[in-house]
């Protein structure tokens, strides 16, 4: 169902700003709700969007907000955004739910701004959050009215718009990925909360080590929400001393801090990102950071078959012919990842991962199966010369199909000169990365031998 306790017109019925510790009711709420910023100025992060001069802040302070779509992990102040602008705009404001709410509540909501607005002439801004749980049709049911202007849309999700939000939707909206906090700014965010008197901590007696703060602000991982439930929790659970002093530790801290969390989901942009940095450190050389981020994916429990199906890859396109055993290793590592399974999957993925990371690479194979098939694609189609052609049926020979073919075996060698393909084209180029070397050497040898009989005819 809606939800319209929260926002309904620009600070009505909004969170009240300047409760005090007597206000009980206002105190029995997490830490996290009561530290919302109110404004901007209090707004923490997102310094690429939100910073003096930069078009979402803009938009904000003139009251010109169009359809917007926010999209970051978890704590990194989507909702809280979204009350900012609750705050400052002159439009009806109207929340909704992508898990609550249903067709029958989005268009109620609908059917009331486009009254409002023929009416009074006023607009109204709809926030959807978790706009990733609506299905297509539901989706498609806002998009008449995105469309018209009856309604300012602003979405919020965890997971990329590109992939889970309709295209129509997605290419009538601007779009604004909210990043992690960095541990400077979870830093100064604890501060203010242990200190705050009307909203945070700070009616109780309380005193925190540096470096206990430094540590939740580290382990919080980028996520405002739990490093503030942290804090809480330390400041609550624990003893005063003699003197009626909180005081915060590290080792309290530690204690107060959950194991961190890995941000990771199979289908959204950790999955593909992090996948992504695997693929890249192997191909760059460094078995440090190929093994985090394979480190980072068994955690979250990726499925070993598809770590191992990149890691073929890999070995195939970035090593490929420098050392022809990587691809000989990674296919190994495939079936023993699918035969072990987990844990001691982990150990044949690790081994298959350091060996790519430090073998001599050549991306040589890659390139020119990419050029044939280009070439192929564009090029005209060039018949099989006829000495190529199969000879093994009744009647080929009538056709001369097979005649003049040379054996290589029967060559010096096991080389013969003779025509492959009929035109000049080169396709592979060799690089003098590990064995593709003597690769290279042997190539550059047939193609002069092939070269000198040609202008000796």
């Amino acid at each position: 169902m809606a939800r319209n306790d929260l926002f309904t017109n620009p600070g009505e019925n909004m969170p009240e700003v300047n409760s005090t510790p007597s206000d009980d009711s206002f105190r029995s709420q997490p830490l996290a709700a009561r530290m919302r910023p109110r404004n901007l100025d209090e707004y923490a992060g997102q310094t690429h969007i939100l910073a003096p001069g930069q078009l979402l802040r803009r938009a904000i302070e003139a009251d010109r907000i169009q359809s917007l779509l926010f999209y970051g992990p978890p704590g990194t102040g989507k909702t809280s955004l979204a009350q900012i602008i609750a705050r400052q705009t002159k439009s009806k404001f109207e929340r909704l739910s992508g898990v609550e709410s249903n067709v029958a509540d989005m268009r109620r909501v609908l059917s009331a701004a486009a009254n409002r607005l023929e009416n009074t002439g006023a607009s109204t801004i709809l926030f959807i959050d978790e706009i990733h749980r609506f299905n297509k049709a539901q989706q498609d049911v806002l998009l008449p009215d995105v469309e018209s202007g009856v309604i300012r849309l602003i979405g919020a999700t965890t997971h990329n718009p590109f992939f889970f939000v309709n295209s129509p939707l997605v290419s009538r909206s601007q779009i604004f990925e909210l990043r992690p906090l960095t541990e400077e700014e979870l830093f100064t965010l604890l501060q203010r909360a242990v200190q705050d008197e009307a909203r945070g901590l700070g009616y109780l007696k309380i005193s925190a080590d540096e470096i206990a703060l430094r540590h939740l602000a580290k382990i919080a991982d980028g996520d405002a929400r739990k490093v503030l439930n942290s804090i809480e929790i330390a400041a609550l659970t624990t003893a005063p001393d003699i003197h009626g002093v909180v005081r915060i530790t590290l080792a309290v801290a530690e204690q107060s801090i959950q194991k961190k969390a890995v941000v990771y989901d199979g289908e959204g942009d950790a999955h593909h990102d992090t996948i992504s940095a695997f693929i890249k450190s192997m191909r760059g050389s460094d078995p440090d950071a190929a093994l985090y981020w394979l480190a980072k994916m068994i955690h979250a429990g990726e499925d070993p078959r598809f770590i191992a199906r990149r890691i073929v890859i890999c070995a195939a396109e970035d090593v490929g012919l420098a050392d022809p055993m990587a691809l000989v290793l990674a296919n190994a590592c495939l079936s023993a990842s699918e035969f072990v399974g987990w844990p001691e999957a982990r150990i044949p993925l690790a081994e298959a991962t350091i060996y790519i990371a430090t073998a001599n690479k050549s991306n040589s194979a890659y390139k020119a199966i990419d050029a044939a098939l280009e070439d192929v694609r564009s090029g005209r189609t060039i018949p099989v010369p006829e000495h190529l052609r199969s000879a093994a049926y009744p009647g080929a020979e009538r056709l001369d199909h097979g005649q003049g073919y040379q054996y290589a075996h029967d060559g010096k060698n096991h080389f013969v000169i003779q025509e492959y393909l009929g035109v000049d084209k080169t396709f592979y180029e060799p690089t003098e990365q590990g064995v593709e070397k003597k690769i290279k050497e042997r190539l550059e040898n047939w193609r002069r031998q092939s070269t000198e009989k040609k202008k000796s005819r």
